[in-house]
């Protein structure tokens, strides 16, 4: 019996291994230092705010595993033999394969910082990141965050729920504004700051400072400020966690790369999620995308490839979500900071400063090219349609109140972005 042999307990990983035994009696072996069983990465910060306990982020019974002939394997590997097709791990022990796929994810990068490893410096990617957490935020008189990102936001948001001061240092001179166009960003900056977090925009890192027994008692910014705190949030990115192939026959760059059927270079190996690096970037994606349901997607893809029916990675239109504090931000398409030559984009900003939406459009077809929502609900299955079928933004425009998914009794304010389109563009049409 072929025997699959998946590196990884992610959502990558535990995707493939389910798609693999719908389809195929495989043999397959799950192998993870990490934890025993598969959790919800993303749900950990609600374990730290006591919405959730941590066995309420598995969302598979501990016998599910047995009952699909899923074998799990707890052990950290060393190296890859992919010659003699063997695994080696840490405690000496080794595995032989027929197929294999590295579905490792991502680790939290470091930039060298003096003393960042220090007792209080922290991330929250792994279940041992949360454990680390937790007990740090026991005493806690002040923490400081570095980064500003989706996971850097979400580290604000849990420090204040334990009511712990944070100064949070964003090296950009508005929130996300790499991402986010200036008035969406200048929009969370703000909402930031209302929330009493002490926004240091602008501010880079340049050391954390630890006391006699290495524990952490304050950092040092680009602007030569001492700030007192005992524990640092770093959240500057994320790189493949690949540093047990160097050295193998594995072709890697920053991640492992791989074709659209997420092959590697070397036959049988595989490689998916967040440590996967495609060749060429599909459309205006990255070749590396550290997303949830990229990683799901290329979890079915590859289980279709290895259970005999070859099909290629196609993660069709771009979309995202997430919250910043207490505004919910929603993309579809594609909306850059700054728009592309051949694009026009439209701003609505509600005057509570706590609902937005921008979107993007070809200058002279006007077909609508996307959308960012942030406090407004929308549907994802209206906009992949919109985008699929190439319509404009009069169309959009026209059918806005269709897209909406605001829960009932939300005021609607399809009209008042309605109206003010149409007199910034003058000529709404109905198509």
């Amino acid at each position: 019996m072929e025997h699959i042999a998946i590196i990884g307990n992610g959502i990558s990983g535990v995707t493939l291994a389910r798609h693999i035994r719908k389809l195929s009696d495989k043999k397959i072996t799950i192998i993870s230092a990490e934890t025993d069983y598969f959790f919800s990465r993303t749900a950990l910060m609600y374990v730290f705010m006591r919405h959730l306990k941590f066995e309420h982020t598995q969302p598979y019974e501990a016998d599910f595993w047995k009952k699909n002939k899923i074998e799990l394997k707890k052990a950290f590997v060393n190296r890859v033999d992919t010659e003699n097709k063997s695994l080696f791990f840490s405690d000496n022990s080794t595995l032989k394969y027929d197929k294999l796929v590295i579905a490792t994810g991502s680790k939290p990068n470091k930039f060298g910082w003096k003393g960042q490893d220090s007792n209080g410096v922290f991330s929250l990617y792994s279940k041992q990141d949360l454990e680390k957490t937790e007990q740090l935020a026991l005493n806690c008189k002040r923490a400081v965050v570095v980064g500003g990102g989706l996971i850097g936001i979400e580290l604000v948001e849990m420090l204040l729920s334990r009511n712990i001061p944070v100064t949070y240092l964003v090296r950009e001179k508005s929130f996300w504004s790499g991402v986010l166009p200036s008035g969406e960003s200048e929009m969370i900056s703000k909402h930031i700051v209302e929330h009493h977090v002490d926004l240091r925009l602008d501010t880079n890192l340049e050391e954390i400072i630890a006391d006699e027994l290495g524990n952490t008692k304050a950092i040092v910014t680009d602007k030569g400020e001492t700030i007192d705190c005992m524990m640092v949030g770093i959240t500057v990115g994320v790189s493949p966690n690949i540093d047990f192939l160097k050295g193998s026959t594995i072709d890697i760059n920053r991640g492992v790369k791989v074709n659209r059927f997420l092959e590697t270079n070397i036959k049988d190996v595989y490689a998916i999620g967040d440590c996967a690096e495609q060749h060429e970037a599909i459309g205006n994606r990255k070749t590396i995308e550290a997303v949830w349901y990229t990683g799901r997607m290329m979890g079915e893809t590859l289980a279709q490839t290895l259970c005999g029916n070859p099909m290629q990675y196609n993660p069709g239109h771009w979309f995202n979500s997430a919250k910043f504090l207490d505004i919910e931000y929603q993309t579809y398409g594609w909306v850059f900071s700054k728009p592309l030559e051949n694009e026009e984009q439209f701003y609505w900003e509600h005057s509570a400063n706590k609902k937005a939406i921008r979107i993007s459009f070809d200058k002279e077809t006007k077909v609508f090219l996307g959308i960012n929502t942030f406090g407004i609900r929308m549907r994802h299955d209206f906009f992949d349609k919109i985008l699929t079928e190439k319509k404009s933004v009069y169309y959009v425009m026209e059918h806005l109140k269709e897209a909406n998914f605001d829960p009932e009794f939300f005021k609607p304010h399809e009209k008042e972005i309605q109206v003010q389109f149409n007199l910034q563009f003058k000529n709404l049409e109905t198509v």
